[in-house]
């Protein structure tokens, strides 16, 4: 039985591949720097490296919060009221 998704548990899971996307954008910057003449060991590469990290890890928690079967904490309204 599948339980339909809260509004937030939807922006969640969609901020999640959003994340993942940016962070391919950023890996694929990072990639681009380091190819040029600038190299490894600038800070604007380091920065890249930061970006992809933290926009992975943003990527998995969201989405594992967007997937997740979370049950409703809402109280059940009585039969006779």
């Amino acid at each position: 039985m599948t339980k339909r998704k809260s509004v937030l548990q939807r922006i969640s899971f969609v901020s999640g591949v959003v994340s993942f996307v940016l962070a391919l954008v950023s890996g694929v910057m990072l990639y681009i720097r380091m190819q040029s003449v600038i190299g490894v060991d600038n800070p604007i590469s380091a920065s890249f490296l930061a970006s992809t990290f933290f926009f992975v890890c943003i990527g998995i928690v969201f989405t594992v919060i967007g997937t997740a079967d979370i049950p409703s904490f809402k109280f059940d309204n009585p039969e006779g009221k």
